[in-house]
């Protein structure tokens, strides 16, 4: 990867124009983090990535989208730092290292708040909105016990365990992963817990300014926090909730789960006590958590720049044929791309590039596990 990238282990700093260019493809129709490293590394540059966009969505059936100006980025980044807000690059020295493993981490993060925080161990923290009396008692004491023990609490600001979880360790250190912009703060009653937790904490999101959360948006917020985190307590999930998706997620990205059991009464402890009979580890206290995390904090990380060569584009220019072949494989049933090379009989790289073209022309939707689906 050149312009922007560098060698594992070599911190990377963007120039000014790098960011603005990376800003810029970022925030172009079609264009998500897993997409961005492609590009990136395919074209060298998120400028070469830039001018490549039209013919990648022709060749994928499609007109391209918008292309975000230099003017909008230079607008949103000045905003941002009229708010305090640093667009941190993937690779820079200030990039949380544990987020930078997850294979969809942003390539730009917006940190608001104390920035050093960052750096220190996490432990994600979700559950129920509508959570019992108990459940927060018990949120709360878990999180001031983490803060003790020198972790940062992460959690996402939403009503109920993961407010208990944010004001127990505002002290100690606390990260709010947002679904929107910064300056679109939802629930809208906790702007004064955000404010809060800046003094010795950070909220994060990969959204522009402006942003107003929707429904879809809480996912994505949801790998963040798992993301960043060495290990996820859920307290209080329903059967269905977005708690489990954070779960389900910090298992996709190699993180330990943890889950507090609750009443089998009590509807909002079902899916957590479904967790535990699926081999999450069992929370009656501090320690349960911290006796398995700790031996993990002293392994080495390895991110996302340190990926194996089968994701390498070069020499990949698909045919017309093989185009067609690939294309006819895909339908509105998600496939892994190990099924796609063996069917289609082309190369992985070759196979990488279509559904790059197919992506840029808003034809296919990707989905965890590495699996993609016709739209």
């Amino acid at each position: 990867m050149k312009s922007g990238a560098s060698d594992p282990g070599t911190p990377m700093r963007l120039t000014a124009e790098q960011r603005i260019d990376w800003l810029r493809l970022i925030r172009s129709e079609n264009v998500g983090p897993r997409t961005f490293n492609s590009l990136l590394k395919y074209y060298g540059s998120a400028r070469g990535a830039l001018a490549a966009l039209p013919d990648l969505a022709r060749r994928g059936g499609a007109k391209h989208g918008r292309i975000f100006s230099s003017a909008d980025a230079e607008r949103e980044l000045t905003e941002a730092t009229r708010l305090g807000i640093r667009l941190v690059g993937l690779g820079e020295p200030e990039y949380p290292q544990r987020l930078a493993m997850i294979d969809d981490a942003p390539p730009l993060l917006a940190v608001r708040g104390d920035q050093a925080v960052m750096q220190q161990p996490m432990i994600g923290m979700v559950g129920a909105r509508n959570a019992s009396a108990a459940g927060m008692k018990f949120a709360e004491k878990l999180a001031r016990e983490f803060g003790e023990a020198g972790f940062v609490v992460a959690s996402g600001l939403a009503r109920g365990i993961d407010a208990a979880a944010h004001r127990a360790s505002l002290a100690s250190g606390t990260v709010a992963a947002l679904a929107g912009g910064h300056d679109r703060i939802y629930p809208s009653e906790h702007e004064e817990l955000l404010g809060r937790l800046l003094d010795h904490g950070a909220a994060i999101s990969e959204m522009p300014l402006g942003w107003e959360p929707r429904a879809r948006d809480f996912p994505r917020r949801n790998r963040l926090i798992s993301g960043l985190s060495v290990g996820i307590v859920v307290i209080e999930a329903a059967q269905r909730s977005g708690s489990l998706i954070t779960a389900r997620m910090a298992l996709e990205q190699g993180r330990e789960v943890f889950a507090v059991p609750g009443s089998p009464l009590d509807p909002r402890a079902e899916g957590s006590n479904n967790l535990l009979k699926q081999g999450a580890g069992l929370v009656t206290g501090v320690d349960d958590v911290l006796d398995v995390l700790r031996p993990i904090l002293g392994q080495a990380i390895v991110t996302s720049a340190q990926e194996p060569e089968s994701s390498d584009l070069s020499g990949a220019d698909p045919d017309s044929n093989e185009r067609q072949r690939i294309v006819s494989l895909l339908g509105p049933t998600p496939v892994v791309l190990d099924d796609l090379v063996r069917l289609s009989g082309a190369s992985p790289a070759i196979v990488r590039m279509v559904l790059l073209e197919l992506e840029i022309a808003g034809r296919i939707e990707r989905h965890g596990g590495g699996l993609v689906s016709l739209l």
